[in-house]
């Protein structure tokens, strides 16, 4: 133990989910993910490129952060690299998540319409 932080197997899960989730928490690295969970194959960084519109040295580091994070792996074939999602899972984690901000979006909408049904509320004295 160096300085209160665990290393290795003797780390929480908890802080390793919150670790997972932190490589997952910018909307790129979301995007990133969504292109490859589309595709059936390994992806050019190319292919990333002209779908996500990020800029070549961002995606580099965004693909950095999932790859140390285990959430994608990569391969260089010649002068290219490919990517893939490293886990089927975390295809269904954003499915889930889509799931889960439709649902709560719907339940907003719906508080909403209820609010808006409501009497007039008047200024009177």
């Amino acid at each position: 133990m160096v300085g209160n932080v665990l290393d290795g197997p003797e780390r929480p899960l908890y802080e390793v989910k919150a670790n997972l989730f932190k490589a997952l928490a910018h909307p790129a690295r979301i995007r990133v993910l969504e292109i490859l969970s589309v595709n059936d194959e390994p992806t050019p960084v190319s292919e990333i490129l002209a779908a996500s519109e990020i800029e070549p040295t961002l995606l580099s580091q965004h693909l950095a952060v999932l790859k140390r994070h285990h959430v994608v792996s990569g391969h260089r074939v010649g002068n290219a690299v490919y990517y893939t999602i490293a886990h089927p899972k975390v295809a269904e984690l954003l499915l889930i998540a889509r799931t889960f901000l439709a649902d709560t979006l719907t339940a907003q909408r719906d508080q909403l319409d209820v609010m808006s049904s409501l009497p007039p509320i008047g200024m009177g004295r």
